[in-house]
């Protein structure tokens, strides 16, 4: 029977799916009334069953009425047997049963909420604690789906019962409640936060250290819910838990600071005291309750604050140091993690975002904490010869910080913390994890301080270490072999002059790191650590080794051969052929180069990067040493190397033959054409820029200064053009990318200036074919491109015609051949200001027509050509810019923009000013052309205009109040600009920029207008463009200054934009992907009214018979919504929201939402972690 009653509630969970609605509500009453039974054994088993029940049942969006019903039946019943209060374990069963049912299935107990809320309040009071605690979850529970009456109804109660105070213990109760609805359903009780605060700042001023420790715990879980209602309440909880976190009435700490010496004498002096404290013992001693609750508060406090950063460390940080001496293990654990969050909040942002704000308020908490250094030094470092290893831990972890935080800080300490170090490595009581934490600080600490700090140390230091290399346990060996590679560059820094004598320590260092380089039987991480560690000692220390040189680097070679250990045998023999003290490695080489030249082959595409680094190096600097046929090997595996498929692996490849043209230019004979073939086609591909290309360009300059015959200039010539000469005849279409011809012109200008004496023979060819009027538009487009390149470092002056072959071609019919001949213009005159840029200024004046073209060169003049240079002709340049400033056409009007931008840059503090005055100027036009300008003026390098910009940016941000659209659009882009780019100009203009930005989120009903297209209607939304800027900028604004956003104002807009626009939709869904990770507190108070647009948009249908675009945006659109979901159902807890579990299983019950979401899945996990949008 026994066994048979156990199995028995687990099969009702399978049956429960199978068999009719009426049956499963029999079962059920059976349950209940078998609940409420005299015998033990058969409530247990029937409390069991129901469990099991409630979470076999469907959820309520599946459609099913049985659910429904099932929960009324057993509600009723629950809620009787919680009433009843002769038996407390049935109680307590009905209670979990009935948490069970309102987490899963809240929502369907609708109509029983009030009652389920009358019983439950009365429990609070019960005389046992067990089903106060049930009571206190239940509500939890019932909260998260309860209606706004029910909640205040429930606030209401459990006001009134605090300021009742009817006995401590039940106040306590009601704190606990307060504290566990907080926790569930934060963003409700905010409103009411209000009266509830200073209730409880009222109770932890009573005389129970209970009660104070729940107040703590209250407050804690508001700051972490209610973040926003909280704020104004902060200093006082502050002050609160800076008060209580010391509190310790039954110990005196007094004597701690003078020295140990004084124990001796108090010792006889112990048995006086020992009477008056007769009737307290320490076990009744709980105040380490409220230290603990008073520390958990502050980290909170410190990790959702970052705006208070200086007040933490005025006022928090000397307190928290002075209780690091705090004697209950548990509450120091807290104190520490409180310091370690305040440490991370303070870490400086490395990003190039704030790189600019390098001085700035951000330094002045780096300052503070640079002046508590000392104290926190001193309160911890007798700590780490403490006994207890949590403590030693904790100071070890909170070390790690505050060397990450600020490198450098501990220089004056070392002396203080060596023996603390010593001691928990070589104490025998210290566990792995000990000893592991131990050796991280270590690593930390040598790599943020300067060398020079530890020599005195080496002696004391070095032993313990290498004893930890030999270790058994593999992670700490691991984690020694990464600290002595470490020490090892400290002992003997290459880079600098050192007088520390490194020898005696080689014999410490050697043979415990060869120990496990040799062994092949250990952990995969040690081998590599081993191998590196190895790597560096015979880079620093490699004149040392004598007769162990040549066995070690054997092992070398056995481990380049081993695949598991061949990528980190590449990386350190990389470090040693780079070592200056010049290593032989020639017994090695003629074994390990083919090798070498293997793993070109290889898939893994790790290795042939390193590998390619490292053939490089031997070839610079063992050149002597190596065979022509060694060389060969490597040159048969390079061509497959070069293709378009993978650009960066292209890019060493070639660098590498650079590096083999200019140390063996004999071997350059050997090349076989089809490395060249690969080259030329390279140049040829559309993706070709940046790095790929510019290693191609050194490569052509150093190949035809090795004078191959085959090779000679003339020859690269004719292969780079060939594919552009032969397109056919002057009609034919051209075949090349547009990004070529720019590549093909680059070499030709590089292949130019490495052989002068050819250079003017080749402009004159290009001169030849543009006047040719056979010539194809292709052959011109490459003739204008390759003078421009050239002519941007060569003075072409010499060409007389070149002036009016240029502006003949702004005739062409070709747009392409225009703006060639535009470019080289410009070009040609950044090589020669002189004789150019007058005459392009007198042709804009006269030539209205080809306006549009000459400003477009007179841009490359201005970006290209040096400041000084340009400074002579800046006002006439500027007068005549400011002519066109009004022109009607948006594209001119660009180019005027972006000229007048970069113009600026030359000379800020004459021309900002200028541009500042214009803005008041009548027309829209000219306003929406100078803010245009101050765009370009922004870029996210340092620049001189920085200081000047910040004063200013503010008058030209009052242009997005503009009467004008599109002024407001083009001051959005700015904004957006400089948001993106150099966020300290805005950063503290925020608080008066926001308003008007959030203002342009809104649909503005005047700008929609009806257009007439034949017999359709047509809706057309002037605000749209505006719209989208404004939330373009939102967007970067969370990537930049997170930390000024109100972030429940801005969720408001981002709530109106996920029901606007197809194309603002897409933006604030990959906004609300983005906030999931950034804020998830605050999107988990929103929740409800974020899931309703995306559901919206998941279950739109498209009308039948729609165009096929119409299906390709909604799809997209819904994919889109669908990454947010995914990213929304990342938030930790976001499961515990009704709105969302219901939302998620529409979306498993649904059989086109449930594929699409999965292939989301799919596309996730494939991703890089963080998708975000490319606005720049």
């Amino acid at each position: 029977m026994g066994q048979f009653t156990h199995r028995a509630p687990e099969s009702l969970g399978p049956l429960v799916g199978k068999v009719k609605e009426y049956q499963v509500e029999t079962i059920v009453d059976t349950l209940c009334t078998n609940m409420l039974s005299d015998k033990e054994q058969l409530r247990d088993i029937s409390s069991i069953g129901l469990k099991t029940v409630i979470s076999e049942l469907p959820p309520a969006s599946t459609g099913s009425t049985m659910t429904a019903n099932v929960c009324k039946k057993i509600t009723a019943q629950l809620t009787g047997a919680i009433g009843k209060q002769e038996d407390v374990s049935v109680q307590l069963e009905a209670l979990d049963i009935l948490s069970d049912m309102l987490s899963r299935l809240g929502g369907t107990l609708y109509s029983f909420h009030s009652s389920i809320l009358n019983c439950l309040l009365p429990q609070l009071t019960s005389p046992r604690l067990a089903v106060r605690k049930r009571a206190i979850i239940a509500l939890g529970h019932l909260v998260l789906t309860c209606s706004g009456n029910i909640f205040s109804e429930l606030t209401e109660h459990l006001l009134a019962e605090l300021k009742r105070n009817e006995s401590t213990s039940t106040t306590r109760t009601y704190i606990q409640c307060v504290a566990g609805i907080s926790r569930q359903a934060g963003h409700r009780i905010g409103e009411h936060l209000e009266k509830i605060i200073p209730l409880i700042v009222q109770y932890c001023n009573v005389e129970d250290d209970e009660l104070r420790e729940y107040c703590f715990q209250a407050f804690e879980s508001f700051v972490r819910r209610c973040p926003k209602e909280i704020d104004p309440h902060i200093p006082n909880v502050m002050g609160l838990c800076l008060k209580y976190i010391t509190f310790d009435p039954n110990y005196n700490y007094d004597n701690e600071e003078e020295e140990e010496e004084e124990m001796m004498e108090t010792e006889n002096g112990e048995d006086e005291e020992q009477e008056s404290d007769d009737e307290y013992s320490d076990d009744d001693d709980i105040s380490w309750k409220v230290r603990r609750s008073a520390a958990k508060c502050l980290e909170a406090i410190v990790s959702s604050r970052h705006d208070l950063l200086q007040d933490f460390y005025k006022t928090l940080s000397p307190v928290l140091i002075s209780r690091f001496k705090e004697r209950e293990e548990n509450v120091k654990a807290d104190i520490f993690s409180a310091y370690i969050s305040l440490l991370k909040q303070t870490l400086p942002i490395q990003s190039w975002l704030h790189a600019s704000d390098a001085s700035g308020k951000d330094d002045v908490p780096l300052t503070m904490l640079q002046n508590q250094v000392p104290n926190i030094v001193k309160a911890l470092h007798k700590q780490l010869k403490e006994k207890s290893i949590k403590s030693r831990q904790g100071c070890f972890s909170l070390l790690t910080e505050l060397a990450n935080v600020l490198p450098g800080c501990l220089a004056d300490h070392i002396p203080a913390l060596i023996p603390g170090i010593v001691f928990s490595l070589a104490d025998k009581s210290s566990s792995s994890n000990m000893r592991i934490d131990t050796l991280s600080f270590l690593h930390v600490l040598l790599c943020n301080h300067q060398p020079e700090v530890f020599h005195p140390h080496i002696k004391s230091l070095l032993p313990p270490v290498v004893t930890c290399i030999g270790d058994p346990f593999y992670k700490i060996t691991s984690e020694a072999l990464l600290v002595t590679q470490q020490l090892v560059k400290v002992i003997r820094p290459l880079d600098k002059s050192c007088t520390f004598d490194a020898k005696p320590y080689v014999k410490d260092l050697f043979p415990g790191t060869l120990k496990r380089l040799k062994a092949a039987d250990i952990d995969q991480e040690v081998k590599e650590r081993a191998i590196s560690c190895m790597g560096q000692i015979i880079y620093n220390l490699g004149d040392h080794l004598s007769t162990d040189l040549q066995p070690t680097l054997k092992i070398f070679l056995e481990r380049l051969k081993n695949e598991i250990t061949r990528l980190t045998t590449v990386k350190a023999l990389t470090l040693i052929a780079s070592s200056p003290l010049k290593i032989d490695l020639r017994p090695i080489l003629g074994e390990g180069f083919p090798i070498l030249a293997s793993f070109l082959r290889k898939n893994q595409r790790a290795l042939k990067l390193s590998t390619l680094t490292a053939l490089d190096i031997l070839v610079k600097n063992y050149s002597d040493s190596l065979k022509p046929a060694m060389i060969e090997s490597v040159l048969t595996e390079l061509p497959a190397l070069i293709t378009e498929n993978d650009m960066h692996v292209s890019q060493v490849a070639i660098m590498f033959l650079t590096t083999l043209a200019k140390v063996y230019p004999s071997c350059i004979s050997k090349i076989s054409g089809s490395v060249l073939a690969e080259i030329f086609q390279l140049v040829h591909s559309p993706l070709l820029q940046g790095g790929a290309l510019n290693a191609i360009i050194d490569f052509f300059q150093a190949l035809v200064l090795t004078k191959t015959a085959t090779m000679g200039y003339s020859e690269l010539m004719k292969q780079l053009t060939a594919p552009i000469y032969s397109s056919g005849s002057a009609g034919a279409s051209v075949t090349l990318h547009k990004q070529a011809y720019h590549s093909v012109a680059k070499c030709v200008a590089a292949l130019s200036s490495a052989c002068p004496k050819e250079a003017s023979a080749i402009v004159n060819q290009f001169i030849q074919d543009v006047k040719n009027p056979k010539s194809s538009s292709a052959v011109k487009v490459l003739a204008f491109l390759s003078l421009a390149e050239m002519g941007r470092t060569m003075n072409l002056s010499a060409q007389r015609e070149l002036k009016t072959v240029i502006l003949e071609a702004f005739t062409s019919p070709s747009e392409e051949v225009k703006s060639a001949a535009s470019y080289a213009l410009g070009n040609i005159s950044v090589g020669n200001l002189k004789e150019y840029l007058p005459f392009m200024l007198k042709e804009i004046g006269s030539q209205p027509k080809r306006q549009y073209l000459l400003l477009h060169s007179l841009k490359e003049v201005i970006s290209s050509s040096p400041a000084d240079g340009l400074k002579p002709y800046v006002e006439d340049i500027w007068a005549l810019l400011f002519k066109h400033c009004e022109c009607t056409e948006e594209g001119t009007r660009n180019v005027v923009a972006e000229c007048l931008g970069k113009l600026t840059l030359v000379n800020p503090a004459e021309l900002l000013p200028r541009l500042k005055k214009q803005l008041s100027s009548g027309s829209p036009h000219a306003r929406s052309t100078v803010v245009t300008a101050i765009k370009f003026t922004i870029a996210d390098q340092p620049q001189a205009i920085d200081a000047l910009l910040k004063g200013c940016i503010g008058d030209f941000l009052k242009t997005l109040q503009d009467p004008d659209l599109n002024v407001r659009r083009v001051a959005l882009a700015m904004f957006n600009s400089a948001a993106h780019n150099k966020p300290s100009l805005i950063r503290d203009l925020l608080n008066a920029v926001l308003p008007s930005l959030y203002n342009e989120t809104k649909v503005r009903r005047e700008l929609i207008r009806e257009v007439e297209m034949g017999p359709f209607k047509h809706t057309v939304d002037d605000g749209l463009d505006v719209r989208k800027a404004a939330f373009e900028c939102m967007y970067t604004l969370l990537e930049s200054c997170l930390d000024r956003l109100d972030i429940y104002e801005y969720l408001n807009h981002v709530e109106d934009g996920l029901k606007d626009h197809y194309d603002i939709r897409m933006l604030t869904f990959i906004m609300l992907a983005r906030l999931s990770t950034l804020c998830p507190n605050a999107v988990l108070q929103r929740l409800e009214r974020l899931i309703e647009p995306l559901r919206a948009t998941c279950s739109t249908k498209v009308k039948a018979g729609s165009v096929k675009q119409e299906f390709e945006k909604q799809d997209e659109l819904k994919r889109s919504a669908m990454r947010a979901v995914a990213a929304l159902l990342t938030i930790p807890e976001v499961e515990k929201s009704p709105v969302m579990a219901e939302f998620s299983s529409q979306i498993r019950s649904n059989p086109e939402m449930a594929s699409l979401f999965e292939s989301i899945q799919k596309d996730s996990a494939s991703l890089p972690a963080s998708e975000s949008m490319d606005m720049s």
